[in-house]
């Protein structure tokens, strides 16, 4: 990573500077030159003159000027030349390789803690002195987006997200998998929830829009503590594998918006196959065909109206009344009843969790 950086500076140089250029590191090999051929050579004697002489230094018609990474690993720019000139050359090379180095550190070792809180490999003492130390503002509101990719083309979705978020202090993008791909948003204060939608929505856009990759999101809740980042993430977790279950046709899901799927989600599996032994004592859910789920569905989706489903459906009102009768009569639950209506749309979503084949226990 670091000769891409210095490689960088040296090619915009190399103009600029009519010598040969470049950057050595703790062992004399060169790492970055603006002659490309010479790039892997190893000056002889480089590594014992930097631990014996100061921070310049002259070596076989060359002026060499010392730097270091905040990464502790030494580094020394090159110039061709003993003469004066050649040694401002390397002054002036070695400050602006110092700083872009040292920027490039910080911006790296701050994705890489982000990273480690994420994913709940720091200990919470040690979040607020590595905060600190890295300068990085901590009571600042950030949402956690875990994008999932279901399908598509060998693009890689953290290269596009990467491209759609190009501020590298504010926010951060990283792999966890192959297929998943982490971006800890900073938001404002009190955003309102259907703005983060709006931006997961824009990235699902994107992938499937401009590079054909299905993917789908899962959105933790706003938090306003760095240490809260891992929190976030876990519900984004959670809202994709809940989603996965009850909102199979959804493309992002909010942790906050799960409802009563996440309660059902959590329950033990065995206590939710006796809930529907309970519930369903007259009958089993089996029982009812294709048809008269449907109808169900649709019942619930017009808020128990007779009428509406009625139209809804084409049928007649006295048709609609007659399935209704006959779900009574198998189950023992009339759904014109709100308590008997809310117990049977728990049920089946209980039963969708369980065919969805968790875990028992």
């Amino acid at each position: 990573m670091a000769n891409r950086v210095f490689q960088g500076v040296i090619y915009q140089m190399k103009d600029a500077i009519d010598r040969i250029i470049g950057v050595v590191d703790e062992t004399g090999a060169i790492i970055s030159c603006s002659e490309l051929s010479k790039i892997g050579e190893v000056r002889d004697g480089i590594a014992t003159d930097r631990l014996s002489t100061g921070d310049v230094f002259v070596r076989d018609g060359y002026t060499y000027h010392m730097f270091s990474s905040n990464r502790r690993n030494d580094y020394a720019v090159f110039v061709e030349g003993t003469d004066d000139v050649a040694a401002r050359y390397a002054a002036i090379l070695t400050i602006a390789l110092q700083n872009i180095k040292q920027y490039h550190d910080e911006k790296f070792d701050k994705a890489n803690f982000i990273k480690n809180v994420v994913l709940d490999n720091i200990l919470p003492g040690d979040i607020y002195a590595k905060a600190r130390e890295l300068h990085f503002s901590t009571e600042v509101s950030r949402v956690v987006l875990l994008i999932r990719v279901t399908s598509g083309t060998d693009i890689s979705s953290y290269d596009v997200v990467s491209t759609l978020f190009p501020d590298k202090q504010k926010d951060f993008v990283f792999n966890i998998s192959e297929n998943d791909t982490v971006l800890v948003k900073e938001i404002k204060r009190g955003i309102d929830p259907k703005d983060i939608y709006k931006l997961a929505a824009s990235i699902v856009d994107t992938l499937n829009g401009e590079h054909y990759i299905k993917s789908v999101i899962g959105i933790g809740t706003p938090i306003a503590n760095v240490k809260d980042l891992a929190t976030s993430f876990k519900e984004a977790q959670i809202a994709l594998e809940v989603g996965k279950v009850f909102d199979t046709e959804q493309t992002i899901i909010s942790y906050d918006n799960l409802g009563i799927a996440r309660l059902i989600y959590q329950l033990p599996t065995t206590l939710c196959e006796m809930f529907l032994k309970e519930v369903f004592k007259q009958g089993s859910i089996e029982s009812l065909d294709s048809e008269t789920l449907f109808t169900i569905q649709r019942f619930f989706e017009n808020n128990l109206n007779v009428s509406e489903t009625s139209r809804g459906l084409f049928v007649h009102r006295n048709t609609l009344v007659y399935r209704l009768e006959k779900i009574k009569k198998l189950t023992g639950l009339d759904l014109r009843e709100f308590d008997d209506a809310i117990v049977f749309k728990v049920a089946l979503m209980v039963k969708k969790y369980l065919n969805s084949n968790p875990a028992k226990y």
